[in-house]
């Protein structure tokens, strides 16, 4: 796990306890106002931290702030998505769909999804919705922590208590656990999803502004074939992968099927004996 060291502000004492944690995670400190340019954000610690980035922390949950930008994880746009009539005509959720499997109506709770790339859990919150139990890895831990963040968050919401409660977020590196899998020590899930960082990605003038913050933390994938080979390795029965419409395949492995939208595809392998 990518640890940062970007500092907590807090402007109430009430979340004092929880900050000091954050920060242990981080390797961090906790500061309750503002840092000057050019000066340290924490005399005790003498650190600079990472860029300008910062972590807020209050009422409203964690967020991430730099360059006058703020960014905190959120599902509530999602709450449409994931209605009744609406769930089903996902691409995700298309291409996650079992056979005799009640994945797309949020039926089956026996289905279980590996997200190895989870960044914000839009994704993770569609399989979560339609029946998986999902559990996301995270690389860099500040992205992690907004996840997690969002997640607790989700579950206090009516609309999306029941697929929060299907989502566990680890801050980690997805390769070793898929390893893992692989060497027995766990059971292999149903499905591995995986959307690994594409260059174009920072390029790109759709993205939304506030996940430039997001985007700073971020890294396109070093190894696409060691990626995609420990996902092989851990026979799940299906990998989804989360592609741009043009994009190359992952690693350069022709899928099984794909289900195409107009920015973006998903290249769908049933893994049998396939292997790098």
């Amino acid at each position: 796990m990518m640890n940062r060291n970007i500092p907590v502000l807090i402007t109430d004492r009430a979340f004092k306890d929880e900050a000091e944690h954050i920060a242990y995670k981080l390797g961090s400190y906790v500061i309750t106002e503002l840092p000057q340019k050019g000066k340290s954000s924490c005399a005790s610690s003498g650190a600079d931290h990472d860029s300008e980035l910062i972590l807020t922390l209050g009422a409203g949950g964690l967020a991430l702030a730099g360059g006058g930008m703020t960014m905190r994880g959120d599902f509530s746009h999602m709450v449409r998505r994931i209605k009744r009539g609406a769930l089903g005509g996902e691409m995700l959720v298309k291409a996650a769909r079992f056979k005799n499997a009640g994945a797309g109506s949020g039926a089956d709770d026996s289905l279980t999804a590996l997200d190895a790339t989870a960044g914000m859990g839009e994704d993770s919150l569609l399989l979560a919705a339609a029946g998986f139990k999902v559990e996301m890895y995270e690389y860099d831990a500040v992205i992690a922590l907004l996840l997690d963040d969002a997640v607790k968050r989700a579950a206090a919401s009516p609309e999306l208590a029941a697929a929060a409660g299907r989502m566990n977020v680890t801050a980690g590196d997805s390769i070793a656990a898929m390893k893992r899998i692989a060497a027995g020590e766990q059971e292999p899930p149903d499905l591995i999803l995986l959307d690994p960082m594409f260059p174009e990605k920072r390029k790109s003038s759709l993205t939304k502004k506030k996940f430039q913050l997001i985007h700073e933390l971020e890294k396109p994938c070093d190894d696409e074939e060691e990626l995609l080979g420990a996902a092989l390795s851990a026979h799940p029965r299906r990998i989804v992968i989360k592609r741009p419409l043009k994009g190359p395949y992952l690693a350069g492995i022709k899928p099984d099927y794909s289900i195409k939208g107009k920015t973006i595809r998903y290249d769908c392998l049933n893994t049998g004996l396939r292997a790098l």
